[in-house]
């Protein structure tokens, strides 16, 4: 009998395993893949800015804002862009309103002599820009360049 009660037991325990793994209701399809990209920007050209800006407005007007996760990694050159009286200034403002995420390397800030009251409100910091790309990209980021 001691064996019937523990073959009962393992049962008993099996079954409530697999219960708790079983999913509770929820679709698969309940939410959709969210997309993510990655931007470089190391370019002090405001040509470049503006194409930078342009894509990620294209990828959220395409996949829709709530399906698209946007970062854009400033250093080197391009870290000038992000000051307040830079000519894309607005622009980038923008693109903050709007769920992109803007950050600057704290590495170049510093090389260059800027601090954070020169650059424009709302962005973020990293303390470097190429491991905020490699990080990103291991996190299955798509990386650009434009």
């Amino acid at each position: 009998m001691a064996r019937t009660a523990r073959r009962g037991l393992i049962v008993a325990a099996l079954a409530a395993a697999l219960a708790a793994l079983a999913p509770t209701g929820v679709s698969a399809q309940a939410t959709p893949p969210r997309n993510k990209a990655v931007f470089q920007v190391s370019d002090d050209s405001p040509q470049k800015w503006n194409l930078a800006l342009n894509n990620a407005r294209n990828l959220q007007d395409d996949l829709g804002a709530d399906n698209v996760e946007l970062e854009i990694v400033v250093y080197g050159p391009g870290i000038g862009m992000l000051k307040s009286d830079s000519p894309v200034a607005s622009r980038i403002a923008d693109a903050l309103k709007y769920g992109v995420k803007v950050v600057a390397c704290e590495n170049t800030m510093r090389a260059q002599k800027l601090t954070y009251n020169d650059m424009l409100p709302k962005i973020g910091y990293v303390p470097a820009g190429v491991v905020e790309l490699m990080k990103k990209q291991q996190e299955g980021f798509a990386y650009i360049r434009p």
